[in-house]
């Protein structure tokens, strides 16, 4: 297709010039052109040609997407707010929302299309960043390969990762009713190493199961590679009969499958950092690991880890609550790395990276109450850190410093700002780019050192990496203005092919930010992994019997991490079974034993029975009378100090707690943007294993409340919280 007559509008609202499409910059002010390519959901276009352009019937003469190729669009106007749904249609496509934080796989919602003619008005979804291919004319994109095209070209270690990623997609997927979405194969595609999913399928009336899952990969068998043909056969055997019924269980599997194949790839890792003041800022607030301008390698050196904070701006002691936070998360991440890495339990370690986390809040937060700072006048910082391991990478952060993985094939933004307008898509209430045009949308809404731990979330994310990558750390000083985004192709991606050094890119990016942003200081950390990976002639095991009774399960077949939920826990090495020699207990004591036990059983059972705690259930919003010791628990009363218990797994704010866990309400507020939807406090205080774990503070508001399968202890029943 070719049309020189279409032009992409320069998004500067002061220029708005028309440009050759094949341009980056307008000619006429120089602003990055964004190339902003766009999936249409469904067949509405099938009677649009490549070359066409669609205008939005919501606005008179807006001729603003041009047809690139079947359900493919390019926005001409990149700088102008797309159409947004109606609120009747937002739980439509309030999945892709909420989905935000694995943003990694799944594309965002862009906007709708209304296209009309004299009958009907038709609303067509739009997709952003979905999985392309395109070349410099502009003009030409197609879908990138669907996973069963590919699967047979794959390395073993490649396959097993892509297994790997599904299946940490299907409990978050199968939570918002689009597990589907991972049984398709037409949706599911492969851009490197990484899965991408071109839309979302929803589930039917009966939610899809694990043993499908199963089901579906045994379609990829006959192509598996044959060191680990059986391997995978072994797994999806399990699937399919049920012995592997949750996806945390799977996620183990894959990973004994990946840490054998791991001794068969060389790793080689470089860290490189670099901070500066800026041209406007009279000092640095920000601050960095290894110190700026430092260069480590890994081997020699054992371990190594890479942090970026921007102290918050305008904030007293922003520099001092930055240096605060390296000197501290050193110190707790250096116990970390001291096993080998083939003994780390990776779901611990995502943990204690949030503890780490936690602990330095805590510090940061007491030297400002210490010197009694309130407001503005706190200290604060934000953090994002890498920590290599071996073929994994552990990327933790709060705030709005980010991190971006480059590969040859894409630049991804792999960590979700914590500000304002990503909390509203987080809940389901906006979608991105509408919530940017709301006032303070990049307000941050947390960040270290402003609040006690109890109210910190940190976000942790492991990555597999099984090919030369380059992962870049950074504060706002560089990503404003979506600078990486323009700049990782000209700049970045040369490290991956040996024409510059890590030094000379940090220098440039640098520079980039300085002259194109201006306004801030800047901090960015280079983590350069080189990979080499030879195919084993070896047959891949595993011990997946061994896996199977440890795992706990919730309604939708999906996993409990109750590690996750333990912010203080040392990292645990996995150590061999070993058989214990018992002395053999008489048959007689074994008899007496299990009548006890039967009548202790029937016993408790009777007392549930008479005291079974209240479902909430009632739509109403909470009562203003304050209850009395008579008044029956119940959501319309609920009141601070009591108890909540979770009858299943639950999922608050994209966070999962197990069954049988322990909330006591600490805070109930009138919402200030809907009084008839108040706002709840809760803290988490103690989890399934009825173990004390250290308190963790969730908020929610009551419609979310009422959705949850959860029951308030009555006042006669022991608090498991005192």
């Amino acid at each position: 297709m070719e049309n020189d007559a279409v032009t992409l509008c320069c998004p500067n609202e002061y220029c708005q010039s028309a440009n050759p499409l094949t341009h980056n910059f307008c000619q006429q002010c120089s602003t990055p052109l964004p190339k902003r390519y766009l999936w249409a959901v469904g067949d509405d276009l099938n009677h649009c040609h490549p070359g066409d352009i669609l205008a939005d019937a919501c606005g008179v003469g807006n001729y603003r997407y041009l047809v690139i190729n079947k359900s493919i669009l390019l926005d001409l106007k990149p700088g102008l707010l797309p159409q947004i749904p109606e609120l009747d249609n937002l739980e439509k496509i309030r999945p892709y929302l909420k989905l935000i934080p694995y943003r990694l796989h799944i594309p965002q919602v862009y906007g709708v299309l209304n296209l009309s003619n004299q009958q009907t008005q038709t609303e067509i979804l739009l997709l952003e960043r979905p999985p392309l291919l395109t070349d410099a004319t502009i003009t030409k994109a197609n879908l990138c390969s669907s996973l069963d095209t590919v699967w047979s070209e794959a390395s073993s270690i490649r396959q097993i990762h892509w297994l790997w990623q599904l299946a940490n997609l299907w409990q978050p997927l199968a939570l918002e009713g689009v597990a589907s979405s991972l049984l398709d194969p037409y949706v599911l595609r492969v851009e490197g190493a990484l899965i991408r999913l071109l839309e979302l399928r929803f589930d039917g009336e009966k939610s899809p199961k694990l043993s499908q899952l199963g089901e579906f990969w045994q379609q990829l068998l006959k192509n598996a590679q044959p060191n680990i043909a059986s391997f995978l056969q072994q797994v999806c055997e399990f699937l399919i009969q049920g012995e592997i019924n949750s996806s945390e269980q799977l996620i183990k599997v894959l990973d004994q499958g990946l840490n054998q194949l791991e001794r068969f790839q060389t790793t080689t890792i470089k860290i490189y950092t670099k901070t500066d003041s800026g041209p406007s800022r009279p000092r640095n607030e920000d601050a960095c690991y290894p110190p700026s301008d430092t260069l480590i390698s890994k081997p020699p050196q054992h371990s190594a880890i890479a942090i970026v904070c921007d102290g918050i701006g305008g904030h007293e002691g922003g520099n001092v609550a930055s240096n605060l936070a390296i000197e501290t998360i050193q110190q707790q991440v250096q116990g970390l790395t001291s096993v080998p890495s083939e003994n780390i339990d990776p779901s611990l370690l995502l943990s204690d990276l949030e503890g780490a986390v936690a602990v330095v809040n805590d510090k940061i937060s007491q030297r400002n109450d210490s010197e009694h700072r309130q407001g503005r006048q706190r200290m604060g910082t934000t953090i994002v850190m890498a920590l290599p391991i071996a073929h994994e990478m552990y990327i933790t952060h709060v705030g709005d410093s980010r991190a971006y993985w480059i590969t040859r094939h894409n630049c991804y933004q792999v960590t979700l700002d914590d500000d304002v307008a990503s909390r509203e898509v987080r809940l389901g209430y906006a979608l991105y780019r509408e919530a940017l045009q709301h006032s303070g949308s990049g307000s941050l809404v947390q960040a270290l050192g402003m609040s006690k731990s109890t109210s910190l979330h940190p976000t942790s994310q492991r990555f597999i990496i099984d090919e030369d990558a380059v992962f870049l750390l950074t504060s706002d000083g560089l990503s404003d203005f979506d600078r990486v985004e323009e700049c990782w192709e000209t700049e970045i991606l040369p490290i991956l092919s040996g024409k510059t050094s890590i030094e000379n890119v940090a220098q440039r990016l640098i520079e980039i930010a300085n002259t194109k942003n201006g306004h801030d200081n800047v901090t960015i950390a280079l983590v350069h992994y080189q990979v080499k990976y030879s195919e084993p002639d070896i047959t891949i095991t595993a011990d997946i019997s061994n896996l199977l009774p440890s795992t706990q399960l919730d309604p939708l077949d999906h996993p409990v991490n109750d590690e996750s939920l333990i912010n203080n826990q040392k990292t645990q090495v996995i150590t061999e079974n070993k058989t214990s020699k018992l002395a053999p207990v008489p048959l007689q004591l074994v008899i007496i034993l299990g009548l006890t036990l039967l009548a202790g059983l029937l016993g408790y059972w009777f007392k549930l029975q008479l005291k079974s705690p209240t479902i909430i259930s009632s739509p109403s919003p909470f009562s203003s009378q304050p209850p009395t010791a008579a008044t029956e628990r119940t959501l319309e009363n609920l009141s601070t100090t009591w108890v909540i218990q979770a009858n299943s797994s639950i999922n608050i704010n994209n966070q999962t707690f197990p069954a049988q866990s322990f909330f006591q309400v600490i805070e109930k507020k009138t919402n200030p943007n809907a009084a008839d939807n108040p706002e709840v406090r809760l803290r988490l205080c103690q989890k399934s294993n009825s173990v004390a774990q250290t308190p963790k503070t969730v908020e929610l508001n009551f419609s979310q409340l009422q959705d949850l399968d959860i029951s308030i202890l009555p006042s006669d029943q022991p608090s498991p919280c005192e």
